[in-house]
């Protein structure tokens, strides 16, 4: 059987991370500012269900944390890709649902937000195992970089459907139209990738004998990763919503989504450019500081200009900062990479599931976000600090001032 050419092997994790990430999670960002007016949703409901939905993305990294097995990771893979199709269309089937007894609304949208999580998990982490192990085996480069494009135009293409279809349908039309075209990427997604094979065999123990960082490096490290989880979360839950609530900004949350996606398209492969010549950690303090100013200018400023620099520095910031943090691992690590990423990647998901609940009560309680990206502005800079003690501990124990 003729092997599959790279592009499409490319393609068909491009198509799952738009359909895992940009559709069933990302999505509901835009689509917050068309459920709350229509549907009555609060800011704390919306904070619980981005909530459940890291909730379900830490279920889904556990899960794949303990599979071993190629076959099964692919099996659950196309499962993932399943449900990322069946956890959107639950979103407007609440509506028909709670006439059964003892059902409710907000239940039904909890449950599809937390699978929807575990979707995104195995869209992101089995995806691009599976294809990284492809690529190696087959003899072909093991950079990621277009793959992770995905995300980025996930949220573009999310929001532009969101947002096109606004005037002629409500809420639940649109919900229904981000199912029909998961359903056309489903096709892509699946068929492109093929199944896993023998190909060629990795060699036991490579990597073994480079010197890996000591304890306190990597405790720095998780928790710097640990704040970033923080970044994140508020940003993708509430930029529209931190948009809508400024008086001269009234209709542009949906345009603001749109900025931060095509800023994230391109991300990963300028930071992978970037981190060539500085180093993994020199590069990443230079990705927190970044979002750290785009966290804080909504609460500077309510301005138009504010909004998109806001938008556009979050969008090149956050996947380039999870890219980034992978990769150094996978180098400084190369004995088990796979162990070190879980421990880092339950930390940043718990930040996930705490950081929007707060967010959200905090915002109806206040009636405004600007205390809560404060907050979460302040855990940015407690992570940044963390990165420039890592790099001086590097620098110390290669005794040349050598970056990591």
């Amino acid at each position: 059987m003729r092997s599959p050419r790279p592009l499409f092997v490319l393609a068909s994790g491009i198509f799952a991370l738009i359909l895992t990430m940009g559709v069933a999670r990302f999505a509901y960002t835009p689509m917050l500012a068309y459920m709350q007016p229509q549907t009555g949703m609060g800011d704390a409901l919306a904070g619980w269900l981005a909530g459940w939905n890291y909730l379900g993305y830490l279920t889904g990294v556990l899960l794949v944390t303990q599979m071993r097995d190629l076959m099964r990771k692919d099996r659950l893979y196309r499962l993932s890709l399943l449900l990322a199709v069946v956890t959107t269309a639950m979103m407007p089937l609440a509506e028909v649902l709670p006439r059964l007894p003892l059902v409710e609304e907000s239940w039904i949208w909890g449950l599809s937000r937390y699978l929807a999580g575990i979707s995104s998990a195995g869209g992101l982490m089995l995806g691009s195992g599976l294809i990284l192990n492809w690529l190696i085996r087959h003899g072909h480069r093991s950079e990621l970089g277009l793959h992770f494009s995905g995300l980025g135009l996930g949220i573009v293409l999310g929001g532009l459907l969101v947002e096109l279809a606004a005037p002629y349908t409500d809420w639940r039309g649109q919900w229904w139209l981000l199912t029909g075209v998961g359903c056309l990427l489903l096709i892509p997604a699946w068929g492109w990738l093929p199944r896993p094979n023998q190909g060629v065999q990795f060699s036991a123990g490579a990597g073994e004998s480079a010197r890996e960082p000591g304890p306190l490096w990597l405790w720095l490290l998780q928790a710097a990763y640990l704040c970033a989880g923080f970044g994140y979360a508020i940003n993708a839950t509430f930029t529209v919503l931190i948009t809508e609530q400024q008086p001269a900004l009234s209709g542009q949350g949906g345009l603001m989504w749109l900025l931060v996606g095509l800023a994230a398209a391109p991300a990963p492969i300028l930071w992978d450019r970037i981190a060539r010549r500085w180093g993994y950690l020199r590069t990443l303090q230079v990705a927190y500081l970044l979002q750290i100013v785009g966290i804080l200018l909504p609460v500077l400023s309510g301005s138009l200009a504010a909004a998109i620099a806001s938008s556009l520095l979050f969008g090149l910031t956050f996947i380039g900062i999870v890219s980034l943090v992978l990769t150094m691992v996978g180098v400084r690590y190369p004995a088990h990479p796979a162990q070190i990423m879980a421990r880092l990647t339950v930390g940043f998901g718990i930040a996930q599931i705490i950081a929007p609940v707060i967010a959200g009560e905090l915002a109806e309680l206040r009636g405004t976000f600007d205390d809560s990206l404060i907050m979460v502005g302040v855990i940015m800079v407690l992570g940044l600090l963390c990165l420039v003690a890592m790099e001086r501990m590097a620098a110390r124990e290669s005794g040349r001032g050598a970056q990591a």
